[in-house]
């Protein structure tokens, strides 16, 4: 059988090849609701299937959009992730994804890879300030989105979170249900960099304690942002002589580990020891007690993302940093009904 072409699509449909271009891609010129049904018809009926390495020659870029976490087995960046696949799906593209397993030379790596491939847009969950990722950003000239965090090394529009105004929202919360102090299971780093979700979740934390009058000194602990090595801490941290009464986790992966440690010890969550995180991740809903945690709508930011990386964005009055409101999903662990 020979190979259906554009001019046999152009044919069937009564139209022109440059018209079947346009419905193909999606542009660059609008073309009539009912040509294209004609033009969609003739491409079912056909059974024509676009060359896109051929379309990518041609346009000196592909239909896909890069995208590079820190750890895609971390339940928020593998939700993330698939958010951004649904609405670059959406808009005809697909994604590759990069894990850059918090190093700069695995991020710098994919940078260099994706942009390489001409992908059409780029959207970076940055590991760290980025440094060298921003030399290479340059040297492209490529117009990147920032997700989740906003390195200040890198000068790009970002797509985040109020980050320091949800941990003091569930610090309050905490405190709120007469919790004597708020203890805070922060992240490794010795040295917090301005952008960074979890040291943002940290500030946040500090202000609400601060605005309560209570100590911090002596209050904020160290874990990796995963549930395994958090469980670790948390197993010396809970059976210590210590113990804080309530417990801000600045990811659900961290508290996830958390509450698993107190099972073990058997602590009663929220009697002897009440628990917030931050994320919402889907699981946060069926851990024991279901958790009490800080969300956002993932959906839109995936989608605001998604369309600045393709270069047609919300305006944002002129604020490269599209920053999105969070709320207090309120469950059992931090003492409420539920």
């Amino acid at each position: 059988m020979a190979k259906v072409t554009r001019d046999d699509v152009a044919r069937l449909a009564g139209t022109s090849t440059a018209v079947v271009s346009y419905v193909v891609n999606n542009g660059p010129r609008p073309v009539a609701a009912a040509t294209r049904e004609r033009v969609l018809a003739a491409i079912k009926e056909l059974g024509y299937r676009p060359d896109r390495v051929a379309q990518a020659m041609a346009s000196q870029r592909t239909d896909l959009i890069g995208l590079i976490v820190p750890d895609a087995r971390q339940p928020f960046f593998a939700e993330m992730a698939h958010a951004v696949e649904q609405a670059a799906a959406g808009r005809g593209k697909m994604v590759l994804v990069g894990n850059s397993d918090y190093l700069d030379e695995r991020e710098v790596h994919y940078l260099r890879a994706f942009l390489g491939m001409r992908v059409s847009g780029l959207i970076l969950i940055s590991q760290g300030p980025s440094v060298h990722a921003a030399a290479e950003i340059d040297a492209w000239d490529a117009r990147v989105v920032l997700l989740h965090r906003r390195p200040e090394a890198i000068d790009d529009v970002a797509v985040a979170l109020d980050d320091v105004g949800g941990a003091r929202l569930a610090t309050r919360h905490l405190l709120d249900h007469g919790c004597a102090y708020v203890a805070c299971l922060g992240g490794v780093e010795s040295t917090p960099v301005s952008g960074d979700p979890v040291a943002d979740h940290v500030t946040g934390w500090r202000l609400a304690m601060d605005e309560a009058g209570l100590d911090t000194r002596g209050r904020l602990f160290q874990a990796p942002y995963n549930r395994y090595d958090a469980y670790r801490v948390a197993l010396d941290l809970l059976a210590g002589p210590d113990r804080p009464p309530a417990l801000l986790c600045t990811t659900d992966d961290q508290a996830i580990g958390v509450l698993r440690a107190a099972r073990e010890l058997r602590i009663d969550v929220p009697g002897e020891l009440a628990v917030a995180g931050f994320d919402d991740v889907k699981e946060a809903a069926l851990t024991d007690p279901p958790l009490t945690t800080v969300g956002s709508d993932r959906e839109a930011m995936a989608e605001a993302a998604v369309r600045l990386a393709l270069g047609d964005g919300p305006d944002n009055g002129g604020d490269r940093v599209h920053q999105f409101p969070v709320t207090l999903r309120v469950r059992r662990s931090c003492g409420c009904a539920g």
